[in-house]
């Protein structure tokens, strides 16, 4: 057990991977040596920060608690502590259930910690965050909370109203991260196209991207989890016409049939999604579509799915995940609708659906055989580097692999990738020398 060493332990979306790493940040400058999600922890403080977003996520969580709770009573680490969005809304059950716990923070508390631990917050480290991610790129955070109120979703529940960062403040951000090294940004909120709705009543999605794309050294940015109704067109111009732009968008849809869409509350019909597809590939040529779909909701029949089904082969995808439904309590859903369609159900449902989008992203990975793309380098892995097109977000999508043998490549630098060979998901490529 290491003196002054915090693990830190990072559960669900980048959102709070954003949150864990102001917080090093700050342990670091109060004299604390940081890990994050070590492979072997051994510091003599943990901190787990959680998602409570559906089930699995909200099990792995509980089951990471319990594995340190252990390691606690067994003398490996000396404190323990929770924080995130599990904690946020459950932190009197987990107390309970969990006493092993030193402390539960929320979501928005977590600062707290700092004074607990008989430090202080450091006004100059304010902002600032120790990167866990390569130092090429990074995460900015432009809002939290979530104004939606879909049916299934417990997000609005756990993180409150949507608020919008101040626009400088994320400019800042942005250049001061530039300055250390970041070139590539994924834009992340809950709901990135409602920025600066509860600033003055107007979508500023557009502004805030063009207005990034400006700041000199930012050579890629991609977009994370917009939402389709209300969606601002004017957005797609910034994504046409910036080349460091990606013309990558990540837009949940979760369903399309007229009954689903409604039952979930989502304020947009059939027709309007299938316009909505056709007007970014029309208006973005060349964009990849990230998007989730959602199968087993309650009532869904059989007529629901096929359309859905269908949907997914007309719209070809390029990158798609999908999930069977999972109730929270507290949510529209759970109060209005029983959970009715059976788990086998579910997954036979998310299995099919699942298959013919493998058959899909097959078929789109080998139309990219024999052309060029630019690509940044992640890492080396084995006889392999391993590098992205700007139509691939970190650790989610598909990779370009590049032989290690035939020339010595940087981390964190482009080259232009001629694509010899493709997989299910992965790429396969040379550098191509001018």
């Amino acid at each position: 057990m290491k003196k002054n060493q915090i693990d830190f332990i990072t559960l669900g979306c980048s959102k709070n991977l954003v949150d864990s790493e102001l917080l090093m940040k700050q342990f670091e400058a109060n004299g604390y040596k940081c890990t994050h999600d070590s492979k072997n922890p051994n510091g003599e403080i943990v901190v787990i920060n959680t998602c409570g977003f559906i089930g699995d996520a909200k099990e792995e969580s509980v089951n990471t608690i319990l594995e340190f709770a252990d390691a606690k009573e067994r003398g490996r680490i000396r404190k323990l502590y929770v924080m995130g969005c599990l904690s946020q809304r459950y932190k009197s059950e987990l107390e309970k259930e969990i006493p092993q716990v030193d402390k539960y923070y929320g979501k928005f508390d977590f600062k707290q910690l700092l004074n607990d631990l008989g430090k202080a917050e450091v006004p100059s480290c304010n902002g600032q965050r120790l990167l866990t991610t390569p130092h090429h790129y990074a995460y900015i955070k432009i809002s939290e909370g979530c104004d939606r109120h879909c049916a299934y979703c417990a997000i609005p529940l756990i993180t409150g109203r949507h608020v919008s960062r101040p626009k400088s403040e994320i400019l800042d951000e942005v250049r001061m991260l530039v300055a250390s090294g970041v070139k590539e940004f994924q834009i992340i909120a809950q709901e990135l196209t409602y920025y600066g709705i509860d600033i003055d009543g107007k979508q500023h999605i557009a502004d805030l991207v063009s207005d990034i794309s400006d700041i000199p050294g930012v050579k890629w940015i991609r977009l994370h989890y917009a939402y389709p109704t209300c969606f601002p067109y004017e957005l797609l111009a910034v994504m046409r016409e910036k080349p460091n732009v990606c013309k990558y968008l990540d837009i949940a849809l979760q369903h399309i049939s007229d009954n689903m869409l409604s039952a979930m509350r989502r304020h947009i019909t059939k027709a309007e999604t299938y316009a909505l597809i056709e007007r970014l590939r029309k208006e973005v040529p060349g964009i990849h579509i990230r998007t989730t779909l959602m199968v087993g909701f309650p009532n869904e029949s059989d007529d629901d799915f096929n359309e859905l089904m269908e949907f997914t082969k007309w719209a070809r995808f390029e990158r798609m995940g999908a999930f069977a439904y999972s109730e929270e309590e507290g949510t529209y859903s759970a109060i209005h609708y029983e959970d009715n369609i059976s788990q086998s159900i579910k997954q036979a449902r998310l299995d099919k659906l699942m298959a013919l989008q493998q058959e899909i992203s097959t078929e789109i990975a080998a139309s990219k055989v024999g052309k060029v793309f630019r690509v940044i380098i992640d890492r080396k892995e084995g006889d392999y580097y391993i590098g992205r097109t700007e139509f691939s977000s970190p650790e989610v999508d598909p990779e370009v692999l590049i032989p290690a043998d035939v020339k010595q490549l940087r981390t964190g630098a482009f080259y232009d990738v001629r694509i010899t060979d493709s997989e299910e998901f992965d790429l396969y490529g040379i550098v191509v020398t001018h």
